[in-house]
């Protein structure tokens, strides 16, 4: 695993340490024939419904797995288990808050993102950008279940990209 340097949020002191993104290439890409449910590095994971999690984008390819699902595991300190459809509102928010999602970074093969991309969000960012205000709508059927240990079910629900029944 490549270590990234760290940086200290803006939103001052109270603000955990916050790793520098886009996050690209710290954890070996599983094929789909290494996840499966007898595999110790795969558990099939739920989304906020409870249903099995669903894909978020494999273009851009997502997650922390690379593998297009928000599916994180412990060594996802960030948490990036939010499907979220990006916006310029969130682009250009995130891109002040220290990580930059717009400018692409051939050497990590990431195309830099832009509104209406699909995009593995850290949860504890989703939450920040809730209260102020600029969250970007949520996919929750491919948003993983380990994000209500941050965020409610009702405030990913108030951003659903989908309207829910």
């Amino acid at each position: 695993m490549t270590e990234r340097p760290l940086t200290r949020s803006p939103r001052g002191s109270s603000t955990v340490w916050s790793q520098n993104v886009p996050v690209l290439g710290q954890t070996p890409l599983l094929s789909i024939s290494q996840m499966s449910s007898n595999s110790p590095e795969f558990s099939p994971a739920s989304n906020v419904l409870g249903e099995p999690l669903q894909s978020c984008s494999c273009e851009p390819m997502t997650g922390w797995y690379r593998n297009g699902l928000c599916q994180t595991d412990p060594t996802d300190h960030g948490q990036h288990s939010i499907c979220c459809v990006m916006t310029e509102q969130f682009l250009l928010y995130s891109k002040a808050q220290g990580n930059d999602l717009i400018t692409p970074v051939p050497a990590f093969q990431f195309p830099g993102l832009k509104p209406g991309d699909h995009w593995c969000v850290c949860a504890p960012r989703w939450k920040q950008a809730y209260e102020d205000g600029v969250a970007p709508l949520v996919r929750l059927e491919a948003t993983e279940d380990t994000a209500l240990n941050v965020v409610s079910l009702e405030q990913l629900k108030q951003h659903a990209h989908q309207s829910i029944d």
